[in-house]
């Protein structure tokens, strides 16, 4: 991924999904594999913006031109975390098999002859589920987001080298607040219980997402989207 600082964001979600489309016909594209990703806070709206995408994409180019790779299909296991007395800290980055991650998304930028299974998070489970996704051979976009994309730590340095752009979600503190208290609410918590969790956890590791903003492609302000979810909600 090559870039000079963030670039002015687009207008429209319809301006993303030209630009998108542009990636996916780009130099190359007849015989390799464009991969897009997307950065931001938690409850940004990056499955929101992905979905979006791959709705749009697929209805202009066809059934499987695009696919999707979301980081939250490495979350580890409640019974990983237990382990490793991380539940209480489920989303921050050492929740993450981040090197599996990287792995997939190395297989994703090389492998055209064989399908690529991919992992999701189901929110009704709380667990990680496998094979939720595929990338086929004759897919040539693949739109991959998660919270921690543009972190300058090990190993996401290494799955950025497989990236052709990466898009920063800046969207208001106070709009991704209300969506985690919504998400968190809809889990089953009380709104204590919310509330301490947003605290210790999201936010902080939402500070932690803001200091890679300057690693990404663009900037995104995303107004909101209400696509056909890929397989779960707003992240």
């Amino acid at each position: 991924m090559h870039h000079e600082g963030p670039l002015p964001a687009p207008t429209s979600p319809a301006a993303l999904v030209e630009d998108a489309l542009r990636l996916l016909h780009g130099p190359g594209s007849r015989h390799g594999r464009a991969i897009l990703g997307l950065a931001g806070p938690p409850a940004a709206g990056k499955s929101t913006l992905a979905a979006h995408l791959i709705t749009e994409i697929t209805r202009r180019e066809g059934p499987e031109t695009v696919a999707y790779l979301p980081l939250d299909g490495f979350h580890l296991s409640n019974a990983q975390l237990d382990r490793l007395g991380l539940r209480a800290r489920k989303g921050s980055p050492e929740s993450f098999d981040a090197w599996g991650y990287a792995a997939l998304l190395q297989r994703a930028a090389a492998d055209r002859f064989c399908d690529v299974y991919v992992p999701d998070f189901d929110r009704t489970l709380d667990e990680p589920v496998a094979a939720r996704h595929v990338i086929r051979p004759h897919t040539r976009l693949v739109i991959t987001e998660g919270n921690y994309l543009a972190s300058d730590d090990a190993p996401w340095q290494a799955a950025r080298r497989h990236l052709h752009e990466l898009w920063y979600l800046d969207t208001a503190d106070a709009v991704r607040d209300a969506r985690l208290l919504d998400r968190h609410r809809t889990g089953g918590q009380t709104p204590q219980d919310a509330r301490h969790r947003i605290d210790s956890n999201d936010h902080p590791n939402g500070e932690y997402v803001k200091a890679g903003a300057p690693l990404c492609t663009r900037i995104v302000q995303l107004p909101d989207l209400h696509p056909t979810p890929v397989g779960r909600t707003v992240s």
